[in-house]
């Protein structure tokens, strides 16, 4: 019979009892991270907002007037000029709303948003995951641009003393696309804004490195008391960060604050959607902005210091060289372009010293070998320097000529009062001219596209040098490409005058006031043409014309003023001498004309009053003390009036007219 087993005595170790929690694994089991149910709603509200822009086109369109556009670019008008109009209230609106709701109106209304969404959908679909860029220094390109666009514009008016007093509101419009870019520049805004800023900068590159309205609701999201909040069930599964399309890091963010502190939350609730404890929730509660963290929070990575400053370099100088290149480029395109050439610069030098390189969906470098993709990239890398080094030789003639142009207001000005005849030009003024004119002759040899503007600069300066076949022929051309068209038209008539076809100078004045009415220049121009063909009632009616579109032009209320009192509607030109005088007390002619027409009516005390004045002016002025003199005179003031006359005839012993009447006292 088999010996029994021996059993071996084996300590028995008593183990505590353990709360659930404790006996949850350190690491979090993996889950499939369910599809967000916001997206379809966030989705629909996008869709919604475009439907809303398109109805707003379509009643521009068939109404001929709409509301003015409802865009936040549009607030720059009070910034500007201090005009209140449909986008200034719904900015502000906007505005008060993020300091309640967070930074909503990002996530869920804006038409930028939606496509930058759109595009990493598609590249999603593809197999394709944009991978954020991560830059201190970029950071701050939105508040910058903000700043630009509407504090700037502030502090330059207070400088200046300008009051930023509304002015007037404008609610509605006919010239509805009057600030917005044409469709092939609009187009290109939107693919660099949307694709090529979601593809090189991650999603929403373009919100976090150069929109300059989310700088502004980023900041006001930091007092926002509703925002994404955390319950103790939160176990840092980490799917709400997965889901996050504003490259936030929801679940360190949550166990750091107990909530999503970060400003470029835009509140999708994407993460809330997909948390599988139902932890996340969008509620009230503390601010960020005097938040305390729950924990020591771990040193922030480490600033890439040479990186950053060539990110910046590269922006900056993009920046400046392709902001209104060729006249095309608006503010907002060039903002992602620079930023977009910042990254695509940037990753070009990491191929000289790195060993690997890759994007995602683009393998540049392997292990000290440049792959295909690499060297393909850094040929068009290589190719967009070279495009810049371009662009920046036109933009700076592109200066160079506008520099040179706007030194010439004052000439230009006497070429368009004195049609037909040269401006009298200083030798500085000669100088400027002749730069003026080679800087715009090469941005016409080297642009690849015309430059918007170009031709109408040109014309001008060759109308100053009295060079009227260019004028002409560059005056015509900037018509063709719609460069400031009333000008144009204007400088047309100039010519014709000088050529001695005065009635089709004046079809160019009328096509010049029908571009531009605001203006008083054509108006001036039609009505002396019309007073030089001795018809005084029909230059009167131009510059009535001109004074009910430009009220403010005090140039138009004395030449209409001038018109009656030649016409012998004497009384009738004092309110408007008078007019001109209150919008320009410096204004001579109007003041001594005013008081030449008080002495015609025998009021001599008033006209006494007015060539005194003028005299404070001019004391020099010998014909104007002469006509005080004829005042004094008609007023009985004998003895004055021969003091004057002694005072020009010491300065000028063969005064004529003075030496006659002081001959007959």
């Amino acid at each position: 019979m088999p010996p029994k087993a021996k059993k071996l005595a084996i300590p028995i170790k008593l183990i505590p009892a353990h709360s659930a929690a404790e006996l949850e694994p350190q690491t979090p089991i993996k889950r499939r991270i369910k599809a967000s149910t916001m997206g379809r709603w966030r989705a629909l509200a996008l869709l919604l907002v475009h439907v809303l822009i398109g109805l707003h086109i379509a009643h521009w369109l068939t109404a001929g007037e709409t509301m003015t556009p409802v865009e936040p670019s549009e607030a720059m008008a009070f910034s500007r000029d201090s005009i209140v109009n449909a986008g200034l209230i719904f900015f502000a609106a906007m505005i008060l709303l993020t300091a309640v709701f967070g930074r909503f109106f990002c996530g869920w209304a804006c038409h930028v948003l939606a496509l930058q969404d759109f595009c990493r959908y598609l590249m999603l679909k593809v197999g394709i995951t944009p991978k954020p860029l991560r830059s201190y220094t970029l950071a701050w390109v939105p508040a910058l641009a903000f700043a630009y666009m509407f504090i700037w514009p502030l502090v330059y008016r207070v400088w200046i003393g300008d009051s930023l007093a509304v002015r007037g509101v404008e609610l509605t419009t006919e010239h509805f696309w009057a600030t917005f870019p044409g469709l092939v520049v609009g187009f290109l805004t939107l693919f660099i804004c949307g694709f090529l800023c979601v593809y090189f900068l991650g999603a929403k590159g373009f919100c976090t490195y150069a929109c300059p309205y989310g700088a502004i609701f980023a900041a006001v999201d930091r007092v926002a008391p509703l925002r994404i909040r955390v319950t103790d069930a939160c176990s840092q599964c980490g799917h709400c960060t997965a889901v996050c399309s504003s490259n936030v890091r929801v679940h360190e963010e949550v166990r750091d604050w107990g909530m999503v502190v970060s400003p470029g939350c835009m509140k999708c609730q994407d993460c809330v959607s997909v948390c599988p404890k139902g932890a996340l929730y969008y509620g009230s509660g503390p601010i960020p902005l005097f938040a305390k963290p729950r924990r020591e929070l771990p040193p922030k990575a480490k600033i890439l210091w040479r990186d950053e400053l060539v990110l910046a370099l590269v922006f900056a100088l993009t920046f400046v060289t392709v902001r209104g290149l060729y006249g095309l480029v608006p503010f907002l395109m060039a903002l992602g372009v620079a930023a977009v050439t910042a990254f695509l610069v940037l990753t070009a030098l990491r191929m000289l010293s790195d060993g690997t390189v890759a994007r995602p969906g683009l393998r540049l470098k392997r292990a000290g070998l440049w792959l295909p993709g690499g060297k393909v990239f850094f040929t068009v890398v290589l190719c967009l320097l070279v495009g810049l080094v371009h662009s920046g030789i036109v933009r700076v003639h592109e200066h160079l000529g506008s520099e040179a142009l706007s030194k010439l207001d004052a000439p230009r000005l006497a070429l368009l009062a004195q049609p037909g005849h040269p401006a009298p030009l200083s030798v500085p003024e000669q100088r400027a001219v002749a730069q003026g004119i080679a800087a715009l002759h090469t941005v016409e040899q080297w642009g690849l596209i015309p430059s918007l503007g170009n031709s109408a600069r040109l014309a001008w300066l060759f109308a100053l040098q009295n060079n009227t076949e260019q004028a002409l022929e560059y005056a015509q051309q900037g018509l063709g490409r719609n460069e400031w068209p009333g000008e144009m038209q204007q400088l047309i008539a100039h010519a014709k005058v000088g050529q001695g076809r005065t009635p089709e100078a004046i079809e160019h004045w009328e096509a010049a006031i029908q571009s531009s009415p605001e203006r008083p220049e054509a108006y001036l121009a039609l009505g002396l043409a019309k007073a030089a063909a001795n018809d005084l009632l029909a230059a009167q009616e131009v510059f009535d014309r001109g004074l009910a579109a430009v009220p403010g032009s005090p140039a138009l209320s004395y030449n209409a003023a001038l018109a009656r009192a030649l016409s012998g509607q004497t009384p009738a030109s004092i309110p408007l001498f008078e007019q001109a005088l209150k919008l320009n007390p410096d204004y001579r002619a109007a003041r001594e004309n005013l008081a030449g027409v008080y002495a015609s009516l025998g009021q001599f005390d008033a006209s006494i009053r007015h060539y005194r004045f003028a005299l404070a002016q001019a004391p020099d002025d010998a014909q104007t003390r002469v006509l005080l003199a004829r005042a004094l005179l008609g007023a009985g003031e004998s003895t004055a009036a021969k003091s004057e006359l002694e005072r020009v005839l010491a300065a000028d012993p063969t005064n004529a007219e003075a030496k006659s009447i002081i001959s007959a006292l």
